[in-house]
């Protein structure tokens, strides 16, 4: 062979070497970032289609016996620590990879340097999240004792925005469309609803803590949430239906508000 060939393949076969790691990274990537035109709720029934759970609202664990901001005794909120946090135990599957734990654990972040919350690696404690890979996304309402799993099925659940918004459900929040005055800032389609999914709109009796309607809430449904139709909007903000619902980028300023008001947080 010629000699300029030779070293011509061996330059190749060590660029590609080389490149090797750029585009493992690249992979990683692509599974961590999230397609910019699905919304979360869109997200998250996907992810839950054919789910052996019984849901109520698309990714709540029935029953739903309570709303944690009418907690009666305090007994669904997460306990504070000595030092005034707010632990919420948890373990995480091994069925995650490194990447989706670094996705669970940074969404977790912003509940960390924005509130009094902490998700806290559990030793013994009796009450706890497990964090699993199961066959959706869901989560119970607050604090139900015991192990209690939050699911984030790795092909479709395991974004920062589904995290966190399955960790507020688990915190004792409602989604942002059943608040009890909804009805002066959202029009709920029912023509585009079948009526067998009616009930996933049903209002709650919600303590609001005196805090505006949200509409980039991380816990507020899509636009076509429960359509009968692909594209058919079941939900419309009013007065102005322009405005954007079912962002899955981050907690919201209201969020957290929220959370440090029902906690009790010092700032």
């Amino acid at each position: 062979m010629d000699p300029r060939a030779s070293f011509s393949i061996l330059l190749l076969l060590v660029g590609v070497v080389q490149a090797s790691p750029l585009m493992e990274q690249r992979v990683e990537d692509v599974i961590l970032t999230e397609p910019e035109a699905m919304d979360i709720t869109t997200r998250i029934l996907e992810s839950n289609n054919g789910s052996s759970e019984l849901l109520m609202e698309g990714d709540l664990v029935f029953p739903k016996t309570r709303n944690a901001l009418f907690c009666f005794n305090n007994n669904c909120f997460w306990k504070k620590n000595a030092k005034n946090l707010v632990e919420v135990p948890y373990i995480m599957s091994n069925e995650f990879s490194s990447s989706d734990k670094s996705v669970i654990q940074s969404a977790m972040e912003t509940f960390h340097t924005k509130t009094c919350i902490r998700f806290v690696a559990r030793t013994s404690q009796t009450d706890y999240l497990s964090i699993e890979n199961k066959d959706g996304c869901y989560s119970s309402l607050g604090r139900i004792g015991g192990k209690q799993v939050v699911s984030l099925k790795r092909l479709g659940c395991v974004y920062r925005g589904i995290a966190q918004h399955e960790l507020n459900h688990a915190l004792g929040f409602y989604h942002e469309q059943t608040r009890s005055d909804r009805d002066q800032y959202v029009r709920i389609n029912w023509e585009n609803i079948s009526p067998d999914m009616a009930y996933n709109f049903q209002k709650q009796d919600t303590n609001n803590q005196n805090t505006p309607y949200d509409y980039g809430s991380i816990m507020h449904y899509g636009s076509t949430a429960f359509a009968t139709q692909a594209g058919v909007e079941t939900i419309t903000p009013i007065p102005d239906a322009r405005v954007q619902i079912g962002q899955r980028q981050d907690l919201s300023n209201t969020d957290i508000l929220r959370i440090n008001k029902l906690y009790g947080c010092s700032s």
